[in-house]
């Protein structure tokens, strides 16, 4: 895999605070982000390596990991482990194998070989080299919806690492669920498994309900008549449109639960959270005397 500098993907020094690095993620995660640059291969590669290097420069073990040993960071204790076992070993000398260069070279070699040469001790079958296997670096991605795409089954088409991935995403799923798409991540080394896909979900918010975990709210308008009189409102839900009985004398606030009318319970077919409808009564405006008149006698009595 080729080498990536985090720090000029962020665009920060290598001194950068832990605050500089999370405001230059920010602004670049915006500027890339997939909703605002459509069918744009090269903004949708470039936010992927912006979540990569934000992923590890703002983890600080994996920062200072990443300080240390470069591209390699991942493999870092292995890398140590496979150090100690040299040392230990009678044939070997301080020196014999050249002078260490943590910054991405080694005795002018690439360090990627190196790593695999101190991975490479051990004879495989006829004599030759068996390299060790290490899983590929995983891949962290954002899908965002609305809530109405969350409270339906569909698919959907995310762009990671330059390649469409088509998944199913499952109704009820929630703001800031995480999950995993296994081999979706990095190539393997030496011929190790993939690393993984992990999707976050951001939901975003609705101009008409309020969702709290599977149960939906909304604000339903009457006027003074009908809560004083008691009627009948057509109220409009997630699936479909619902006629309610208004008691008389509803008081402004009052509330209504609609058992089953909320949101889909997550990988449960069938079942749904509830929906609770407020009253807010809408007081008249514009009155004529002869209407006004009728409000004062109603006071008096």
């Amino acid at each position: 895999m080729d080498f990536i500098d985090y720090y000029s993907v962020l665009g920060v020094p290598k001194t950068a605070s832990d605050e500089d690095i999370k405001k230059a993620y920010r602004k670049l995660a915006r500027k890339h982000h997939p909703d605002l640059n459509p069918n744009d291969a090269e903004a949708n590669k470039k936010f992927q390596q912006i979540n990569e290097a934000n992923e590890v420069l703002s983890d600080p073990e994996k920062r200072k990991k990443y300080d240390q040993y470069g591209k390699d960071w991942q493999h870092a204790e292995q890398f140590e482990q496979a150090k100690q076992q040299q040392r230990s070993r009678p044939q070997y000398a301080q020196g014999d194998a050249g002078d260490y260069d943590f910054s991405g070279g080694f005795g002018g070699s690439d360090f990627s070989d190196f790593f695999s040469s101190m991975f490479g001790q051990d004879a495989g079958p006829g004599g030759g080299r068996r390299q060790a296997k290490f899983k590929g670096q995983d891949y962290q991605a954002e899908l965002t919806l609305n809530l109405r795409d969350a409270y339906t089954t569909h698919k959907q088409t995310l762009t990671v690492d330059g390649k469409n991935i088509r998944i199913t995403v499952q109704a009820g799923i929630e703001n800031g669920q995480k999950i995993k798409l296994s081999g979706y991540g990095a190539p393997g080394v030496n011929g190790g498994p993939n690393g993984d896909l992990y999707i976050t979900f951001v939901i975003t918010d609705d101009s008409r309900y309020k969702r709290k975990g599977n149960d939906l709210y909304v604000d339903e308008e009457i006027d003074l008549y009908t809560a004083m009189l008691g009627g009948d409102r057509v109220v409009e839900t997630m699936d479909g449109k619902v006629k309610l009985t208004v008691k008389p004398e509803t008081q402004s606030g009052t509330k209504v639960r609609l058992k089953g009318k909320g949101f889909p319970i997550y990988k449960q077919d069938g079942a749904f959270g509830d929906l609770y409808i407020t009253w807010q009564v809408k007081l008249p405006t514009n009155l004529t005397d002869q209407q006004k008149e009728l409000f004062r006698q109603l006071s008096t009595l």
